[in-house]
């Protein structure tokens, strides 16, 4: 074997930041390695070796963020109720102990949505089956009681291979957030672009800044419009939003609403359904 390639993939490896091992600097292979059958094993190696060091970075500071985000709350619940304990006769009971289980609601929530995480993440959906997107966004709006009504302009026949329940939390999220930013426009669409499905909710709110684009999808990333009118988000819900979009093979993006705000376009492959004489062919509109 070459020595440059035994150099490269020693010089990867020492660059990765385990615990164990410091080095802090991510490696680039400078020098070329050739175009024969080890060189590109090695240059493989390396790539795999350097995804590695990125997703170990990204897991500890997952960890340390999660951390921050339940240390707070729990703070703030102990030194309420060590206040309640030391001045019993200052305290309100009732006041009390709704602040407290306002704390609780919302370490719940996280922790739901850390499970909820853990469980999409990189996974593949069990369970597939096609769903008409349309039918399926009239049936989760319908279930909802939102301080805006819903505007639906739905193509039928828009049909997906999905798990239905992960698909309906994504909605749910984007609704969510569309809600938490509108003034009075909350708008879902369902469409067909070639042979992609397409779903957007768009608002009329303040919009999202174009650096901020992509943040929004980091976990516990709340901006401050965000934060103001609503402080009870977890920070979780666009970041699983598109993890469960990328594990149904789709892609989850945020711009900007032709009506003023943002717009979160969900593409999914539209599903593979048989044609008449038994043959698989490509979603076509069933209206």
């Amino acid at each position: 074997m070459d020595t440059r390639h035994v150099k490269a993939l020693s010089d990867c490896i020492d660059g990765l930041d385990l615990p164990a091992h410091v080095a802090g600097t991510d490696v680039e292979v400078s020098d070329p390695l050739g175009e024969d059958e080890i060189a590109r094993t090695t240059r493989a190696v390396i790539r795999t070796l350097e995804q590695l060091n990125k997703e170990l970075r990204q897991q500890r500071r997952f960890a340390s963020d999660t951390s921050h985000e339940l240390r707070n709350p729990i703070a703030g619940l102990r030194a309420e109720l060590e206040q309640a304990q030391s001045h019993p006769d200052d305290v309100h009971l009732h006041e009390t102990l709704h602040r407290a289980l306002c704390v609780v609601d919302r370490l719940e929530a996280i922790i739901s949505d850390l499970h909820l995480l853990s469980r999409v993440e990189g996974a593949v959906p069990y369970g597939r089956a096609p769903v008409d997107l349309a039918q399926l966004v009239k049936a989760e709006v319908s279930r909802r009681a939102d301080r805006i009504p819903v505007q639906l302009r739905l193509v039928p026949g828009v049909y997906v291979k999905i798990v239905d329940i992960q698909i309906g939390r994504v909605l749910t999220n984007l609704l969510d957030n569309a809600q938490r930013h509108a003034e009075r426009v909350v708008r879902v669409e369902v469409s067909r672009n070639g042979r992609t499905a397409e779903l957007v909710v768009s608002d009329d709110g303040e919009g999202i800044a174009e650096s901020d684009l992509e943040r929004v999808f980091e976990r516990y990333t709340r901006l401050n419009a965000g934060r103001r009118r609503d402080r009870s988000g977890t920070g979780l819900g666009l970041s699983i939003a598109r993890e469960i979009a990328q594990a149904h093979d789709g892609t989850l993006h945020a711009g900007d609403s032709p009506i003023g705000g943002a717009r979160f376009t969900l593409r999914l492959p539209l599903a593979a359904l048989s044609g008449p004489n038994g043959a698989k062919r490509p979603d076509q509109r069933l209206c």
